[in-house]
C-alpha cells in the first residue's frame, strides 16, 4: 500500500517544488491549465506540419508534376536517416507522457494526503441521511444543511452516511467524497475568498435525492470566530 504521507512530503519539498501547492481549486486549476497548454502545442505542431506539406506538395502550374517528389500510393517513402526521426519522435513523446502522468499522479497524491499533515486544520463531521447532511463542529455544535468555516484555513470534512449512499460534493471548493453507512470518507478544502457555495448529494439516493443540498458559508476568521462564541446561543 502507497505511503501517501511520505509522498505528500516530498510534493512539499524544495526539492519537488514542481508539483503545485496550495487549495483543491488551485491545484485542479493547475492541472488543467498544464493539459491545456500541452495538448495546444501538440495540436499547433500537428497543424503546422500538414500546413507545410500540403504548401510542399500543392498542387502549381509553374511546376513540372516530374520535378515534384511526391509520395506514390502503395509505395514506401525512402528511408533517409535510418528511423532516427521516428525514434526521437516516439522518445519525446514518451518522455512527455511519462513526465505529464508523475506530475499530475504526484499532484493528486498531495490533495489525497494533505489532511493528515496540517496541525491547526478544522474538522466537520458531516452525516447524509435521507435527504440531508448534519454537521457536527469539533465542540459538539450540529447544524443542518448550512456549514460554516473561516478562509484561508483548511477545514478537514469526516463524511459517513446514516442510511443508504450518498456523496457530499461542491463543485466551486473541488470536493467529493463517498458518505456510506459504517464507513468515514476523509475530505478537505481551503477557502480562498468568503462566500456562500453550494454543495449537494452527487449519488441518486432516493425521491428527494435533487433536494438534498447544502450551503457552505465560508467567514473571515473575526467573523468565525464570534460566530464560534455565540452559535450554541442559537445565533
Amino acid at each position: 500500500m502507497l505511503d501517501f504521507s511520505f509522498i505528500s512530503l516530498l510534493a512539499r519539498s524544495s526539492l519537488l517544488s514542481i508539483f503545485p501547492i496550495g487549495s483543491r481549486t488551485f491545484i485542479f486549476d493547475q492541472i488543467f491549465f498544464i493539459f491545456l497548454l500541452l495538448g495546444t502545442i501538440v495540436g499547433i505542431v500537428v497543424i503546422s506540419y500538414m500546413v507545410i506539406q500540403a504548401y510542399r506538395y500543392r498542387e502549381d502550374s509553374t511546376r513540372k508534376k516530374d520535378d515534384i517528389d511526391r509520395p506514390k500510393l502503395g509505395e514506401l517513402p525512402p528511408q533517409e536517416d535510418d528511423g532516427n526521426k521516428l525514434l526521437k519522435s516516439l522518445l519525446l513523446s514518451a518522455v512527455v507522457v511519462i513526465a505529464l502522468v508523475v506530475w499530475t499522479y504526484g499532484s493528486l497524491l498531495y490533495v489525497e494526503a494533505q489532511p493528515s499533515q496540517i496541525d491547526d486544520a478544522l474538522t466537520i463531521g458531516v452525516e447524509a441521511y435521507q435527504f440531508g447532511f448534519l454537521f457536527t463542529y469539533p465542540d459538539g455544535y450540529q447544524s443542518t444543511g448550512v456549514l460554516r468555516a473561516p478562509v484561508d484555513r483548511v477545514t478537514v470534512l469526516k463524511i459517513t452516511s446514516r442510511d443508504v449512499l450518498h456523496n457530499f460534493g461542491s463543485p466551486d471548493l473541488r470536493i467529493k467524497a463517498d458518505a456510506a453507512p459504517g464507513q468515514v470518507s476523509e475530505t478537505w478544502f481551503l477557502a480562498e475568498s468568503t462566500g456562500t457555495y453550494d454543495s449537494a448529494c452527487y449519488e441518486l439516493c432516493g425521491a428527494g435525492h435533487s433536494y438534498m443540498l447544502a450551503e457552505i458559508i465560508i467567514l473571515e476568521e473575526s467573523e468565525f470566530e464570534q460566530w464560534n462564541k455565540t452559535k450554541n446561543n442559537g445565533n
